[in-house]
């Protein structure tokens, strides 16, 4: 049974990310949605001395309601500089810094990205490769859309012939479960509960932050902290 993705990229996206990706076959960034503000798209958290610190991605995003996350660009890049070294600064001290940081490097100080979407996408692809999850990526760009929010979600699993959908809880406020089960097409919701605690630095325990805090701590020993990368 081939199991299918669909969701938008966040900027360097938390566990629970990365382990729906390994859940399934062929994991796609549905980034034709509308960017949304104040949201996971371009900005996560860090762990500092100080608590918890968001990094934000800035954007072009003045005036422009109704923007697709693809359409979306990056304003400047003086930010790059600045993310690195609050990495850096405040990772320096764990465990694996020094074997994961390289996979990260070159990407904040090597290359120049122009849109958001491509940004996130790079960053998802190279924790997959650090993790060894081999999922097929693609984006929603390389398929015909069509209308509805729950048909399109459905069109997309058969043209790469998925027989699961796996989702989200938070889709439960507007996926048509009857579409679903019409369509032939196995839902199924993805489960974000009991991730076990993993040695991190600064105080109390966090889930909520940035994958590269998992890596950081733990390095090529992160799956032993999650669900499905093996």
């Amino acid at each position: 049974m081939k199991r299918v993705a669909i969701v938008q990229s966040n900027y360097i996206p938390w566990k629970g990310y990365f382990d729906m990706i390994a859940a399934v076959d062929e994991f796609i960034l549905y980034d034709d949605m509308q960017y949304t503000r104040r949201d996971w798209r371009n900005r996560n958290r860090i762990k500092t001395p100080n608590g918890l610190e968001w990094l934000t991605v800035p954007v072009d995003a003045k005036g422009k309601y109704f923007q697709k996350i693809k359409d979306t660009r990056i304003s400047g890049h003086e930010w790059v500089r600045d993310h690195w070294r609050s990495l850096v600064l405040n990772y320096s001290r764990a465990g694996f810094f020094e074997e994961v940081s390289p996979y990260f490097e070159s990407i904040y100080l090597d290359h120049k990205f122009e849109f958001l979407s491509d940004l996130n996408r790079k960053l998802i692809e190279v924790v997959c490769q650090f993790l060894g999850i081999t999922t097929v990526i693609r984006s929603s760009t390389d398929f015909m859309l069509i209308d509805g929010k729950t048909e399109r979600l459905i069109d997309l699993c058969l043209q790469v012939g998925g027989e699961e959908y796996i989702t989200g809880p938070a889709a439960k406020d507007y996926v048509d479960v009857d579409l679903f089960q019409q369509s032939g097409i196995e839902l199924t919701w993805f489960d974000y509960n009991n991730y076990r605690a993993y040695p991190q630095l600064w105080g109390e325990f966090q889930h909520g932050v940035t994958m590269l805090d998992l890596l950081f701590n733990c390095g090529k020993e992160s799956h032993f902290y999650m669900k499905y990368v093996i």
